[in-house]
C-alpha cells in the first residue's frame, strides 16, 4: 500500500495536476472576487466563507479525472484489480494521494488567501478545521466519480456533473462553520455534522467505487 501511495504521488506531480494547479486556481478565484464585488470589507466578509469553500471544492475537481485515468490507459488498473491488495484498499490509497497533492496544499494556503477576502483572524481556526475535516470527503467522493467514469471518452464533464451534487452537504456545513467562527458563535454543531459526513463517506465510498471499477473493467 505504501508503494502504491508513493507511485501515485509521483505520477500526480509529474502529470502537472498536483500541488501547483489547485493552489493556483484557488489563488486566482480569491484574487478575482474583490474585483467583481469591490474591495470593501463590508462586502467581502459576509461572502468570504462561501468563496473560500467554493474555491477549495472547485480546485479539487481539477485533477479528479486523473485518479484512475492513467492507470486505465497503461493497464495498471487491471493489475490492481487482480492483485492481493483489495480494490477497496487501492481506491482508498488513490483518494489519499489525491488529498495529499490537492487538499493538503489548499489547507495550508487557505489562511493566506483569506486575507484577500478580509477574513477575520478569529475565523482562521474554523477555516482550517473545516477544510481539514471536509476535504478528505471531497477526494473520496471524487474517487467514486472517477471510478464510475473511468474509460469514458470526455468523461470529465460527466464526472463534474456526478460529483458536484454530492459535494453540497460538505459545502454547506464547511461554510457554516467558518461563518460561525467569523461571528464568534458556536462551531460545534457544523463541526460534528462535517465530521459525520466525512466519516460516512470514508466508510462507504471505497466499496461503491470498487464496485464501479469492477463493472467498468469487465
Amino acid at each position: 500500500m505504501i508503494a502504491l501511495l508513493r507511485r501515485d504521488l509521483r505520477l500526480a506531480i509529474r502529470a502537472g495536476g498536483g500541488f501547483g494547479l489547485g493552489v493556483a486556481f484557488f489563488l486566482i478565484l480569491c484574487a478575482l472576487v474583490p474585483f467583481g464585488v469591490g474591495p470593501d470589507t463590508a462586502a467581502l466578509q459576509p461572502i468570504a466563507p462561501g468563496i473560500l469553500w467554493l474555491g477549495a471544492l472547485l480546485a479539487c475537481l481539477l485533477s479528479l479525472d486523473r485518479i484512475f485515468a492513467l492507470d486505465h490507459e497503461d493497464g495498471s488498473l487491471d493489475l490492481l484489480a487482480t492483485s492481493p491488495l483489495p480494490l477497496e484498499g487501492a481506491v482508498a490509497i488513490k483518494a489519499l494521494a489525491h488529498w495529499i497533492t490537492t487538499g493538503l496544499p489548499l489547507i495550508v494556503a487557505a489562511p493566506l488567501f483569506g486575507i484577500l477576502l478580509h477574513l477575520p483572524g478569529a475565523a482562521v481556526p474554523a477555516l482550517l478545521a473545516s477544510l481539514l475535516l471536509g476535504t478528505p470527503a471531497l477526494s473520496m467522493l471524487g474517487a467514486f466519480g472517477a471510478a464510475v467514469t473511468v474509460g469514458l471518452r470526455r468523461g470529465g464533464l460527466l464526472l463534474s456533473l456526478l460529483v458536484l451534487p454530492l459535494y453540497i452537504p460538505t459545502l454547506i456545513f464547511g461554510t457554516e462553520m467558518i461563518r460561525r467562527g467569523q461571528e464568534g458563535g458556536d462551531t460545534g454543531t457544523p463541526l460534528l455534522f462535517l465530521a459525520g459526513i466525512t466519516a460516512g463517506v470514508l466508510a462507504v465510498i471505497p466499496f461503491a467505487a470498487a464496485a464501479a471499477l469492477r463493472v467498468n473493467l469487465r
